[in-house]
């Protein structure tokens, strides 16, 4: 097993049973947004029952041996927790529902407990959490806040907790044509790449099709809809609760669809002749990652069949350039707006 590695947030996450502001229980510990680290392993794991809904971040916790579920059945979690740990999201209504679906499971004097970097709105989340049922304790760490409650040890606010347990529910978006949730990407729009990469699409885009990261399945669908000749298509998503989305939106689809949660960086092993994508260039922090366009491309680059057809949308100043020229017979820009453009990259014939 390899050595996991040091993540802020889950060092001061785990900072006051270290120290111990607080006691690590026997049983009923949920670790909701989980994620696997050094400072997890100083405490015994089988109490922990873990939700991760990116798969990238659910199969280290699976290769640890940590039982993981992926959340899209909220149901699972028991109803009943000693603690609750909570890595809350940046999207501030599915934070506060996650905040408050915790809270509503932890039993008399069970606690939850959240940290937050101070740069992704860890005050604010501290103040929602405050809101919500007091505060029990709090402290900072790490350029990053932890700060948790004990249930009985102050008043809650029960029409807030209720309001905010439904806060990401799915919901009907554009016109009603698409369901998403809060802390999908690009939840309740149509983003701008998308947007573009959809206004320049062929039409005689033909065979067995792939959408390489498809969010809550708006390419998808816009490709069934514009290329009569697709006769097949791959679903990929890393985020299960996207996919469950697509899954739904795809329903009705005019070809068969099939649904993949995976990390596409880790590599596909279908062809396919055609490949849209508009791929993530962060992962769950703030900073670029061109790396990981980059694996897109050469994913996809191996996945096409000779003389498939790429179609990309990217923003502007990531440098993908060399890793399409370095895989693909020709490549071109079809159109560039507001700080994105769209490359048709189409492979060689020859086997």
């Amino acid at each position: 097993m390899s050595t996991p590695h040091h993540d802020p947030a889950l060092d001061a996450l785990l900072l006051p049973f270290k120290r111990g502001d607080l006691a690590w229980p026997a049983a009923g510990i949920h670790f909701l947004r989980a994620r696997d680290g050094a400072a997890l392993r100083q405490f015994p794991l089988a109490p922990l029952t873990c939700e991760q809904s990116f798969k990238p971040e659910a199969e280290a916790l699976q290769r640890a041996g940590l039982r993981v579920s992926d959340g899209v059945d909220e149901a699972s979690l028991a109803n009943s927790a000693s603690l609750v740990l909570l890595l809350p999201p940046r999207q501030r209504e599915e934070a506060r529902a996650l905040m408050a679906r915790a809270y509503a499971v932890l039993e008399a004097g069970g606690t939850l407990v959240c940290s937050v970097p101070n740069n992704e709105g860890a005050k604010s989340c501290e103040q929602d959490l405050a809101g919500l049922a007091g505060l029990s304790g709090s402290l900072t760490k790490f350029h990053c806040r932890v700060f948790w409650t004990t249930r009985g040890a102050n008043p809650v606010d029960a029409d807030r907790l209720a309001k905010w347990q439904a806060l990401d529910a799915p919901r009907r978006i554009l016109g009603g044509q698409y369901l998403s949730r809060p802390g999908v990407f690009a939840w309740d729009r149509v983003d701008a790449a998308s947007a573009l990469l959809v206004e320049h699409l062929p039409t005689d885009l033909k065979g067995e099709a792939a959408d390489l990261g498809a969010g809550y399945g708006y390419l998808s669908r816009e490709l069934l809809t514009r290329c009569p000749g697709i006769t097949r298509l791959d679903a990929y998503e890393a985020e299960a609760r996207a996919l469950a989305l697509a899954r739904i939106n795809l329903e009705d689809a005019r070809v068969p669809v099939t649904f993949h949660w995976h990390d596409v960086c880790a590599g596909i092993s279908a062809r396919y002749d055609v490949i849209i994508t508009n791929p993530p260039f962060h992962a769950q922090g703030r900073g670029d990652r061109p790396d990981i366009g980059q694996q897109f491309i050469r994913v996809a680059a191996e996945a096409l069949k000779p003389g498939g057809r790429l179609w990309l949308v990217a923003n502007r100043h990531l440098p993908y350039e060399h890793v399409l020229d370095g895989r693909f017979a020709s490549v071109r820009e079809v159109a560039a707006r507001e700080g994105f453009k769209v490359v048709e990259a189409v492979k060689s014939a020859r086997r």
